[in-house]
């Protein structure tokens, strides 16, 4: 059973020690601290009614603090896992989670245009030191189970994404913005966590994970040709996840309120619907990566959404709400799966491919939300969402990742 588990890992390398049991309690340490942080994330946009009203914004300027934001939050994350590659960094997390605290005081007291954008920077500047190096601890602490440690690590983050807009209209919205500064006290509980965390990575990195440079258990044994196609395919595939995700959760209230008439509280309530399911694909996804290969799961949930998604624009309310379930559990699956395979594919690269991967994310969405946008005010949101998808079946570039067969005593 055993040898059979490993012929049928996709993705698997020869790596470095690591722990042969998973360290649960700090995988879901490092699952919370994701969960605050996203949290907070997501109240910026959560606010812009209340920015717009208060300051008399145009919608280009709305646009302007989100490109900021998502390009401090997008750009940087691979350049901070490059550099934590080369010299482990183990006290950045709280640092990150401070600046991300401070980015939020900033922009309850913010009196100006400017001072908000200074503020989304800061932000975005936080989340980027988070994501590369939390990824890189969940890695530490995965043990045996790479794809389920990244569920973890990852569905703090989709519960952070869903309640932080919640939480901004129930505390934020009656109270005006200074009430953001309330959640100064979420960003504090998050430097506690990650002081402890960093304490864990310090006292175990230099064991589990020997520098690069003279250990070729952390060098790629796979030729040059084969890590770039399989990094381009892997990049296909997040553009293509990722843009039709952000029409889904940017633009889902919108066409549910535009097609069938419903009103916003009911829109909400299926956007929640939506965003749950995601959360449970994503957990669902990094064990069954683990168990039957990530390709395999790539395969089913990039691919496997596209009839959902072909079908969502043409069924009535209770099937849009069923299907977009579907959609949900399948697509979100599939982040898990890449960023491992990934990561197994450049071993002694993990901090620069979970950036590389966050950033994409952050980046593809916020871009991919503008255009939408832009194209929904010319054409309709209906349009749009009849667009969209088709997105999925970009998922076909999945038959030309490579097949990386070798073993690992890292695979079931």
């Amino acid at each position: 059973m055993q040898e059979s588990s490993n012929n049928r890992s996709s993705g698997a390398v020869k790596s470095s020690p690591v722990p042969l049991n998973t360290v649960y309690p700090v995988l879901f340490a490092i699952s919370i601290s994701h969960l605050l942080n996203d949290s907070i994330q997501a109240l910026l946009p959560s606010i812009y009614p209340l920015l717009r009203e208060s300051y008399l914004l145009t919608f280009s300027q709305l646009g302007l603090i989100t490109l900021t934001f998502q390009l401090s939050a997008s750009l940087l994350q691979p350049l901070v896992g490059l550099i934590t590659d080369r010299k482990p960094l183990p006290f950045s997390l709280p640092v990150g989670m401070t600046m991300t605290g401070i980015g939020l005081i900033s922009l309850a007291y913010a009196s100006s245009f400017i001072l908000i954008l200074i503020s989304a920077g800061l932000i975005g500047s936080g989340s980027a030191i988070f994501h590369p190096e939390s990824s890189r601890i969940a890695h530490m602490a995965a043990g045996r189970r790479r794809g389920l440690a990244q569920s973890i690590f990852q569905v703090g983050g989709n519960a952070g994404s869903a309640i932080g807009p919640l939480l901004a209209a129930l505390i934020i919205v009656p109270r005006g913005q200074w009430a953001l500064i309330f959640f100064s006290g979420v960003a504090l509980i998050g430097v506690t966590i990650l002081f402890h965390v960093s304490k864990w990575q310090r006292n175990n990195s230099n064991r589990l994970f020997k520098k690069t440079k003279g250990n070729p258990g952390l060098k790629s044994p796979y030729p040059k040709r084969t890590i770039v196609l399989a990094l381009f395919v892997l990049i296909m595939l997040v553009f293509s996840k990722y843009i039709y995700l952000s029409s889904l959760t940017s633009y889902y209230t919108f066409y549910l309120m535009d097609r069938f008439d419903v009103t916003s509280r009911t829109a909400i309530l299926f956007l929640f619907l939506l965003l749950f399911s995601v959360a449970v694909g994503t957990m669902i996804g990094g064990s069954i990566g683990d168990r039957y290969g990530r390709k395999r799961v790539i395969w089913g949930s990039i691919l496997g959404v596209a009839p959902f998604s072909l079908t969502l624009p043409h069924v009535g309310l209770t099937m849009t709400a069923v299907l977009s379930v579907f959609i949900g559990l399948i697509l979100a699956s599939a982040f898990s799966a890449i960023l491992v395979y990934g990561q197994e594919l450049l071993p002694g690269n993990i901090g620069m491919i979970a950036g590389l991967f966050f950033g994409l994310a952050f980046g593809t969405a916020g871009i991919g939300s503008a255009i939408l946008g832009a194209v929904a005010d010319k054409t309709g949101i209906n349009w749009v969402f009849q667009l969209c998808a088709y997105l999925p079946l970009i998922g076909l570039l999945t038959i030309f990742l490579p097949d990386l067969k070798l073993k690992s005593s890292l695979a079931h």
